[in-house]
């Protein structure tokens, strides 16, 4: 059975635009709204925006990876359980099992998704740093014996069972992962995802967003040591070690060979113009629309929260071209400007605060 799925949606980000495909061919509709869900909404919801940036020194190259959306908290899981979808999460380590159960989920006429190894995918190319995680994929039906999926890439792609096996059974955290929506009558036994979608929902997702951007602490989950390295803290870090000429972690020394800049840098322009860990724009500008569909809620908001959530609406779209002039100086071709890249990386940070401090205040935390 083939799902009324569209792969030909436009998206910002792959996992919000991802589950805006999956949601709208399950029939799932937005319960504020009664329309089905935008991206905009699942992304804010999932935690939207955030920060990170890390380096590391290896013996043949320097990486350099930035990650521009809520992160390293539970994006996709924020996103399912705040939307009030019924969604079933299953996990095998048996790979019969897992494909019994894909098959018994797409008879039902709905997508699934499950997270593969996007190298170990055969019309992909392998790349041993992208595969170090997972990515969530959806398969959209069966065509005989093969599967039809939805990877992204402007297409539906062809793949067989065994070799989606293969994909799926490829990192150990995420073996045979399954998540689809539940039609119909439910089992007692299902374990589903989901929470009333309310506007204290919403409320809680925007004042959990604004508090890892501020926050002077390390994520839950991170070693304290590793602070500097996420929010607005660790925009401000980056500036620094910019133009740091002298410390073991500033980028003038480690990324003084030319061979070591081009991997490096090379590396963090894909990660900030690809839409896997970011989007256009750093994801800012939608979050802005995030924030003027929840603005638009007159039944939901006061004037004055109304106000606060524009203005911080309009911060968030402006600062989409900040990041993109960002990212065009980190990959402009020939020897890197590292004093350019910290300038408009400090006028950023100060930026981000103003908008993060607006956001705070819209969600009525402070």
């Amino acid at each position: 059975m083939l799902s009324s799925y569209d792969h030909t949606t436009e998206y910002s980000h792959w996992d919000s635009g991802l589950w805006t495909r999956v949601l709208a061919a399950s029939g799932v509709s937005n319960p504020l709204t009664g329309a089905a869900f935008t991206e905009a909404m699942l992304s804010g919801l999932a935690g939207g925006i955030g920060f990170m940036i890390f380096t590391f020194e290896y013996k043949n190259i320097t990486t350099a990876s930035a990650v521009t959306r809520f992160h390293p908290g539970p994006y996709t899981e924020n996103l399912l359980r705040r939307s009030g979808a019924a969604v079933n999460i299953q996990q095998t380590g048996s790979a019969s099992l897992a494909q019994s159960r894909l098959n018994a989920a797409l008879d039902t006429g709905v997508p699934a998704v499950v997270r593969v190894v996007r190298g170990k995918l055969p019309w992909v190319a392998e790349d041993p740093l992208a595969d170090m995680e997972s990515v969530d994929v959806a398969v959209v039906g069966r065509d005989g014996e093969d599967y039809l999926m939805d990877d992204g890439g402007g297409r539906l792609e062809r793949i067989s069972p065994l070799a989606l096996a293969q994909a799926r059974n490829s990192r150990k955290a995420d073996k045979h992962w399954q998540a689809h929506v539940v039609t119909g009558a439910r089992s007692a036994m299902e374990e589903l995802e989901g929470e009333a979608l309310t506007t204290d929902v919403v409320r809680q997702a925007m004042a959990d967003t604004a508090q890892e951007l501020l926050s002077e602490q390390a994520p839950p989950g991170v070693p304290p040591g590793y602070a500097r390295n996420f929010g607005i803290l660790g925009m401000m870090m980056w500036a620094q070690r910019l133009t740091d000429s002298t410390s073991k972690h500033g980028w003038v020394r480690i990324f003084a060979d030319p061979k070591r800049s081009v991997t490096g840098l090379g590396m963090l322009h894909a990660l900030l113009t690809g839409r896997r860990f970011s989007g256009p724009g750093a994801l800012r500008p939608l979050y802005g629309q995030f924030l003027r569909e929840v603005a638009a809620d007159g039944a939901a908001v006061s004037g004055v929260e109304r106000g606060s959530l524009l203005e911080a609406a309009a911060q968030y779209e402006s600062l989409g071209a900040h990041w993109d002039a960002l990212t065009e100086l980190v990959g402009a071709p020939g020897e890197p400007d590292f004093a350019a890249m910290a300038a408009q990386v400090e006028a950023i940070a100060v930026l981000e605060n103003a908008a993060a401090q607006e956001l705070q205040a819209a969600a009525g935390v402070i």
